[in-house]
């Protein structure tokens, strides 16, 4: 299980999840209404599926959403330093599974510890597989942005384009699928006659 989030604007496209509405946190930037949602991604460790996707004004803490994105069969949830502190809500605390998750949540780089030069870091070590775990995130909103071309939203509303994402996402999720059986099966033909 691991935890993404992006964030959107109006006009501005850095990440591919874009989404304006009506209900959301907004702001005025010089001449133009800026308004923004977040995406909040569950994908599987194991495969790099998607799995759950929840979707909220732009003002609300990455953690508040995170105990929507978990599963009861999860034992190990990655996530940044946005989701530190995640064992101690009660969203957690109350459920019997969830509290018995290893959370695997990646700390500030402000809060490691300096060492001298020569020495190994293994601290910097942990928290780079940390990182090397949730980097598989970033591959399903590659397809949305390049190959769907998610990069503006056509709806207003946080439920439209909710369900706009979750066809999206489910449609990148049979398509890494395939891809995965296409490289299988080069794969196996080239095992064969070589």
């Amino acid at each position: 299980m691991v935890f993404h989030r992006c964030h959107a604007a109006q006009f501005d496209l850095v990440t591919p999840c874009v989404v304006i509405g009506y209900v959301f946190f907004y702001r005025r930037n010089q001449l133009s209404w800026h308004f923004g949602m977040k995406c909040h991604v569950g994908i599987d460790a194991g495969s790099g599926l998607v799995h759950s996707i929840t979707a909220t004004p732009a003002n609300v803490a990455d953690i508040d959403e995170a105990h929507k994105l978990l599963r009861e069969d999860d034992e190990f949830a990655y996530g940044d330093s946005g989701y530190i502190g995640i064992e101690k809500r009660d969203e957690i605390k109350n459920n019997e599974h969830f509290k018995n998750i290893d959370f695997r949540i990646n700390r500030r780089p402000k809060s490691l510890p300096k060492l001298p030069d020569g020495m190994f870091d293994w601290e910097r070590a942990i928290e780079h597989q940390k990182s090397a775990v949730r980097c598989m995130v970033e591959h399903p909103f590659q397809i949305l942005k390049n190959k769907f071309h998610f990069r503006k939203v056509r709806y207003k509303g946080i439920a439209k384009n909710l369900n706009k994402l979750n066809i999206l996402f489910a449609c990148a999720n049979l398509l890494m699928i395939k891809q995965g059986e296409i490289n299988g099966a080069k794969l196996r033909k080239a095992r064969a006659t070589g």
